[in-house]
């Protein structure tokens, strides 16, 4: 657990600042700034993101050497100082830093763990609106996070891929890395000319010179830094529109290009499809990234361009597409509100084969609930291990109840509440919330407005919160 910067932490850094010979502040005055949170004691990880200001953009100018392994980055951070500040702390983990700057002006810092702490020159007001600039180098690192899956730098065999769910973004650039900022962004990305580099948003320009290509990509909707996503190496790219006219930006590892063919070609379909269901678009492109199996052991919904290890099935697809209303648009406060991303995407999945001549989503709730959904009895049980609201550890937010019993809380409120309802409270929640962040509590009070006179109070304690298997489906 992190130890909050309070009345014990200011006093240390001061003389940590006396101990240097500079002064406790900017321009002379009296101190009025004080060190920002390092940590914003999520419940399950308490030492990421950071308190005392809010970014709204990164300027990323990176170059990377497949070769050597080195990425060499400067990162440029747009932020809003949410209170007096002395110091502030960036999530960055291994890679050297070469130096700081806080408007224009060099600031000091210093390094523990993965916290960058930075000291500008001249303490920022409350409100006050300020850049930092970190300029870094290294070989990023591979992270393991706590339930043994590996995000972070991925070494690929012809690039890197970088993912970033729950923790892994710092491996890449300093940040304020926790769900609950989210900022737009700008990616320009230099590779040895052959390469591609992939990002989020839209690609708005490719430049080839000395033996290098630089891609710049645009993000401009709030996104949360862990759907960010980097993917280089020799991809072929697919470029196509929805109906709409929506751009649909595909990149296919070569060895997988015949696989994924034809499950890629239904994104317009899809995409049409959760629409109608879901409500508006929220970004402006979709399309997907697809690597071999062996660079990553997971499906992710990174922003924009969801990023599958190998060629998806249709289910994956339509559930990492769902997330960018549920989890990018509408992004969890904290990590304990995971089940808000996957219970939806899960349910999307229900309702895909609902209407396509598949399952039923009751018979799919039925056959959950009854134990035999699965081959393995094990599977089965796992749906019970603890409620979807309250994950039992870091370890397992990523774990079956929050995924199928997840979906199983929307299904009992659709049962409850009738079709009509339902879909006005699902797309009412992703309008509500577009581009913001929202927890359970405010998921579960918006329901009762939508359905006034229907009683939740079953769903809520048996189903979201509740111990062991519910006493009836």
């Amino acid at each position: 657990m992190s130890v909050p910067r309070s009345s014990v932490a200011v006093p240390f850094a001061l003389a940590f600042v006396a101990a240097l010979g500079l002064s406790a502040c900017g321009g002379g005055g009296g101190v009025h700034g004080k060190p920002g949170a390092a940590g914003v004691r999520d419940p399950y990880f308490p030492k990421m993101g950071n308190g005392g200001y809010d970014v709204s953009h990164y300027g990323l100018t990176l170059s990377y050497d497949p070769k050597a392994r080195q990425l060499v980055g400067t990162a440029e951070i747009t932020a809003r100082a949410t209170q007096g500040l002395s110091a502030f702390d960036l999530d960055l983990k291994g890679l050297d830093v070469s130096g700081v700057t806080v408007e224009g002006k060099k600031a000091r810092w210093n390094r523990a763990g993965h916290e960058l702490t930075v000291r500008p020159h001249d303490d920022l007001d409350k409100g006050e609106t300020f850049r930092a600039t970190v300029r870094y180098s290294g070989t990023p690192e591979t992270i393991t996070d706590p339930d043994t899956s590996e995000e972070g730098w991925l070494r690929t065999a012809d690039g890197a891929l970088a993912l970033g769910e729950p923790t892994g973004s710092m491996a890449w650039f300093p940040g304020n890395h926790h769900p609950s900022d989210k900022a737009s962004y700008d990616v320009r990305i230099t590779v040895p000319e052959g390469l591609t580099a992939v990002s989020n948003g839209e690609l708005t320009s490719e430049t080839t010179s000395g033996g290098r290509t630089t891609f710049a990509w645009h993000t401009a909707e709030p996104m949360a830094s862990y759907v960010a996503t980097l993917a280089i190496g020799r991809y072929d790219i697919t470029r196509s529109t929805t109906k709409n006219g929506l751009p649909v930006y595909v990149a296919v590892d070569p060895t997988q290009s015949a696989a994924s063919k034809k499950v890629l070609a239904k994104i317009p379909e899809i995409m049409d499809w959760e629409e109608y269901n879901f409500g508006p678009y929220p970004f402006s492109s979709t399309g997907a990234v697809v690597d071999r199996p062996k660079d990553a052991g997971y499906a992710l919904e990174t922003q924009t361009r969801p990023v599958f290890p190998g060629a998806p099935d249709t289910g994956t697809l339509v559930h990492e597409l769902a997330h960018q209303w549920y989890g990018d648009s509408v992004t969890p406060t904290s990590w304990r509100d995971m089940w808000l991303n996957e219970g939806f995407a899960t349910y999307a999945e229900w309702l895909w084969q609902e209407d396509h001549d598949g399952y039923t989503a009751d018979e799919i709730f039925d056959s959950l609930y009854k134990g035999d959904y699965y081959d393995d009895p094990a599977q089965n049980k796992a749906i019970w291990a603890f409620p979807p609201a309250k994950p039992s550890s870091a370890a397992h937010i990523s774990d079956s109840p929050v995924y199928e019993r997840g979906a199983m809380v929307l299904h009992k409120i659709r049962r409850t509440v009738g079709d009509d309802t339902f879909y006005d409270i699902i797309q009412g929640w992703a309008a509500t919330h577009r581009h913001a962040n929202a927890d359970t509590a405010e998921f579960t009070a918006y329901v009762e407005k939508k359905a006034p006179g229907k009683d939740f109070s079953e769903i809520w304690k048996d189903w979201l919160y509740g111990d062991g298997k519910p006493a009836h489906p």
